[in-house]
C-alpha cells in the first residue's frame, strides 16, 4: 500500500481580493495544523495575491503540511513577455508547486501538449513542483477516444524524467457536479498508471495521480478510499476552508476511518 502523503491542491482560480485570501488563507493556515503528516495540502492564490499567501504562510509558521503553488507559469525565465509570470517569479515569492495545462488554459487559450512540456521544462529548471492537468472531453469520451486522447496528453506533455505530479480532471466533471463513478474512476487510474510507466519507462512509477473535477467534501471520502489514488485536485470547494479542510481530512488514513469532528463538521 501507497504510504506517500496524500495531496490536496486548492486552486482559486481567478478568485480572491485581498480581505478574502487573509481569511481563507489564515483559516486553511490554523486548520492544516491539526492535520496529521499523512495528507500534504497546496494552496494556488491567483498572480496577485501569491506573496500575501506566502507571507500569511510565513507568519503562522513552517508547516511542512501546507505548501503555496500558483497556477501557470511562462516557458521563458525572463524577457519581453508582457502580462506573463515567469517560473523564477514564482520560486521567488516562495511557490513550490505549479498547475498547468489545466483544461481551462487548454480550452480557453489555445495551450498544446508541446507548449505545456515546455512549461514543465521551466517549472523543473526553477526548482518547482509540476502539476500537469490531462483529460478528455465529453465528445472524446461518447467517442471511446478517451484513452487515446490522455495517452496523447501524457507523451506530448511530459519531459523524459519527469518528476512531478499528474492531474486527472475529466472535462466533462469539472464544474458539472458529476463525477465518474469508482469503478469507471479506477479503471483510468490504472490506465494512467500504465501510461505513466510506458511513456517515462520506468518499472517503478513515482508521479502521484491526482483526481479533479467537482470534488467535494460528500465525494471526497469515496475518490480518496481508491489505493492508487494519490489525492485530488479541488476548485471550487477550496475556496471555503471548512470544505477544503474536510476534504483533507478525508484524504488522510488516520483520520478517514473515524467521524468528521471539531469546526469542519458540518
Amino acid at each position: 500500500m501507497d504510504v506517500s502523503p496524500k495531496l490536496v491542491i486548492g486552486n482559486w482560480k481567478m478568485n480572491g481580493l485581498r480581505d478574502q485570501v487573509v481569511q481563507l488563507a489564515t483559516a486553511v493556515a490554523e486548520g492544516a495544523r491539526s492535520l496529521p503528516d499523512d495528507v500534504k495540502l497546496v494552496i494556488c492564490p491567483p498572480f496577485t495575491q501569491l506573496e500575501r499567501v506566502s507571507d500569511i504562510l510565513e507568519t503562522a509558521g513552517p508547516d511542512p503540511k501546507l505548501q503555496l503553488g500558483a497556477q501557470d507559469c511562462h516557458t521563458a525565465s525572463s524577457g519581453a513577455h508582457t502580462g506573463e509570470i515567469s517560473a523564477d517569479m514564482l520560486a521567488d515569492v516562495g511557490v513550490k508547486y505549479v498547475l498547468l495545462g489545466h483544461s481551462e488554459r487548454r480550452q480557453n487559450c489555445g495551450e498544446t501538449d508541446a507548449l505545456i512540456r515546455r512549461k514543465v521544462q521551466a517549472a523543473e529548471a526553477a526548482g518547482l513542483v509540476p502539476v500537469v492537468c490531462i483529460g478528455e472531453t465529453m465528445v472524446e469520451r461518447q467517442d471511446g477516444r478517451a484513452a487515446t486522447v490522455l495517452a496523447s496528453q501524457i507523451d506530448g506533455s511530459l519531459t523524459d524524467n519527469f518528476n512531478g505530479v499528474l492531474a486527472y480532471e475529466p472535462v466533462w466533471a469539472i464544474g458539472s457536479g458529476v463525477t465518474p463513478s469508482r469503478d469507471e474512476l479506477e479503471r483510468t487510474l490504472f490506465l494512467l498508471r500504465g501510461l505513466l510507466q510506458s511513456r517515462l519507462k520506468m518499472d517503478d512509477i513515482r508521479v502521484p495521480i491526482l483526481y479533479g473535477g467537482s470534488v467535494t467534501p460528500a465525494q471526497a471520502p469515496t475518490i480518496l478510499s481508491i489505493g492508487v489514488l494519490g489525492g485530488v485536485l479541488v476548485g471550487s470547494a477550496s475556496l471555503d476552508a471548512k470544505s477544503f479542510l474536510r476534504i483533507a481530512e478525508a484524504a488522510s488514513l488516520r483520520l478517514s476511518s473515524q467521524p468528521l469532528s471539531g469546526p469542519y463538521r458540518s
